[in-house]
Parts: C-alpha cells; structure tokens; sequence
C-alpha cells in the first residue's frame, strides 16, 4: 500500500479519464456521485466508512475511497482501484484503510452480485445495531426492505481477515446487513441499487430511533401478514427504482450540486 503521509486533496489525484476504459470511468462517476450524495445527506463519518465498486474483468479490482479526503472532495478521478490483497493498482497519492479492504474485499470476491458495497456509520444505523431487537417492522419503509437485512456480531475494528469468510457467511444472498454495534452495510449489482438500499435502511433505522422515543408501549404495530406482504413488494421495487427512477434523478442532482464530482 502506498505510504504517503504528506497533505493531499482531491486535485492531486489529476485526471485518470484517458488512462480507464470506458466502463471504469462510467463507475467512478457514479461512485463519486454517490460519495457526494452520503455526504450531502449527512451520513458521512469524517474520512470513515467506506464505498466500493468492482471493476469489469477477470483481475477482481475495484475501487474504494482514499483514506485522506473528506467524502464531498471526492472525485471519479481519486478514487483508488485496489486488488484483493489491498494493494493499489494505479499510481496514486492517496492512502487507503485495511479495515475497508477487509470488509468490502470479502464481500466482491464471494458475491458476484455484489458489484457495489456502502458501508456507514451513522448515529440512527448504530442506535439500531445496538438494539436487541434490531430492525423492527415498524414503518413502510422498514418493512420493505427488513427481510433482506442480515446481521454480523462485532468482533472489533475489521482488520483481521479470518473476520471475512464470517461476514460472508452472515450476509448469504441478502443485499443488506446491519453490523451489530457498528453501522451498516448494503450491497447491489450497481451502485444506484446499493445507494437505494442504504437509504431505505439508513430512513427506516432513523424513523425507528424516533418511534422508540415516544416508549415501546406507545407503538402502533401492523396488521398480522402486512410486513411480509410489503417484503414482497420490496423486493423488485427497489432494483427499479435503483437502476431506472431514483439514482438518474439523484445524479441530475448532483450534477445541480457540484457536477466536479465528475473530474
């Protein structure tokens, strides 16, 4: 890994537009996009966290944020492309972190489905994470995608990688999963449809925070087969709404925001 320590921003990264192909570079505008937008609805944790996409071919590369830029400086052409042991594939200025290699390496190279990771750690998605009871069927929202959530138990700062093959494991074919006491984590074959999942779980662990403070008594729960009937529902909405609806109207969002994203 590169062992630069010196003050970078994103400018120092240049433009890597003519050295990718095509593809990539489709990626890394959406990636960036979507790092733009976490940040832009607050989910950000300083330099924390980590966004990740695989890049098309046979080498299992993909990139992921560096580790010294704040996520709304972050551009198409920063973003670091990595092998699976973590090691940069490009020249780059930048460094990256060994517990976002770990968590998001495990996960592209046992999911082909996977093309695009969101890990976070917001305060509503680890007040969930900390509950026992996890994510409750409280809200639309909620049960639209709480069939999909699985769970992984903390074991410490993700660096060891033995950790992989039990988050694999805990994640099976789902697209979502809550770290318990840590964040959470969605996943997609493109980063519209992993971006839609985190938002409807990031929106439904915040509307659960606010329910739970009125006391657990006060609830009103749904009807008896309504959660799974909405799960149902759920299941192919999200990927077009994540592919064809929301994402492209997000991206014209951005693009009215700050379109340097693109750079």
């Amino acid at each position: 890994m590169t062992t630069q320590l010196k003050p970078v921003t994103a400018a120092d990264a240049g433009n890597v537009k003519a050295e990718v192909s095509t593809e990539e570079w489709a990626l890394r505008e959406d990636l960036a996009c979507a790092f733009r937008l976490v940040a832009h609805y607050g989910w950000d944790d300083l330099i924390f966290t980590h966004l990740s996409v695989r890049v098309p071919g046979p080498e299992h590369h993909f990139l992921i944020n560096p580790y010294n830029l704040m996520f709304d400086e972050i551009t198409a052409s920063s973003l670091v492309k990595i092998d699976v042991d973590g090691n940069p594939v490009m020249e780059t200025p930048y460094l990256t972190n060994p517990a976002g290699f770990c968590i998001h390496s495990a996960i592209h190279m046992a999911r082909e489905d996977a093309r695009a990771v969101i890990h976070l750690h917001t305060p509503h998605g680890q007040a969930v994470a900390a509950m026992a009871e996890g994510l409750m069927p409280l809200t639309q929202t909620a049960m639209l995608i709480r069939d999909e959530v699985a769970y992984h138990h903390y074991e410490g700062v993700a660096t060891d990688l033995a950790e992989r093959e039990r988050l694999v494991a805990d994640l099976g074919a789902r697209r979502a999963m809550i770290l318990r006491n840590h964040g959470t984590l969605t996943v997609g074959e493109t980063v519209g449809e992993a971006f839609i999942a985190m938002y409807f779980l990031e929106r439904a662990c915040e509307a659960q925070c606010l329910a739970l403070a009125g006391g657990p008594a006060r609830l009103n729960h749904p009807p008896q087969g309504t959660p799974e009937k909405t799960a149902a529902q759920g299941r192919d909405g999200l990927k077009l709404v994540g592919n064809m609806l929301a994402w492209p109207a997000l991206r014209r969002k951005m693009d009215r925001l700050d379109p340097s994203y693109r750079t």
